[in-house]
């Protein structure tokens, strides 16, 4: 399965760095590739290097203004002209999608994921893994907009919330048929 990961580049603490790398590391050993942004610092290293460790596939899509921090090693990399066709390629490329810890870019990243899903434009598994809480207020009120009409389907449709690794990739197997 081609996994996107829509993830923060920054250098981050342990308590986000550790789960990110178990995920990484049971993408790997279950065959799978990583599809992400393709940069070679922070967050985005720590997940790639996790996968590429554990035997599987890295799938990089970079774009113009940071290719000078791209992956060198990725098994593919792709080289976007802007942010948008970066996101569309990197959506286009996957079979499910993960969202993890992040800032701007990954929030825009997963609100428009969810909003292809609301319109019936994609049918992709979304797992959103909420690290240490760090999600807690975004479930929040994404469980607001659904209680009060903004979300025209359950959001148990558009997403899952998975707390641990383990559960995140086990959902999205699961969705696939994959044992």
């Amino acid at each position: 399965m081609n996994i996107c990961v829509f993830l923060s580049a920054a250098d981050l603490d342990e308590r986000y760095t550790r789960p990110a790398k178990e995920f990484a590391e049971l993408l790997g050993k279950g065959g799978h590739t990583l599809v992400w942004g393709g940069s070679d610092v922070g967050l985005m290293k720590v997940v790639a290097d996790g996968v590429q460790e554990s035997g599987g596939r890295l799938l990089g899509v970079s774009v113009d203004f940071l290719a000078a921090k791209a992956r060198r090693g990725a098994d593919e990399m792709v080289i976007a002209k802007d942010l948008a066709e970066r996101k569309r390629q990197l959506l286009e490329k996957a079979d499910a999608v993960v969202i993890m810890v992040g800032g701007t870019g990954t929030l825009d990243e997963a609100t428009e994921i969810l909003e292809l899903k609301k319109h019936g434009h994609t049918d992709k598994p979304v797992v959103l893994l909420n690290t240490a809480g760090f999600y807690d207020g975004l479930k929040e009120q994404f469980r607001r907009m659904e209680d009060e009409g903004f979300l025209p389907r359950p959001l148990t449709e558009l997403v899952f919330f998975a707390e641990e690794p383990v559960g995140a990739l086990a959902y999205l197997e699961e969705s696939q048929g994959i044992e």
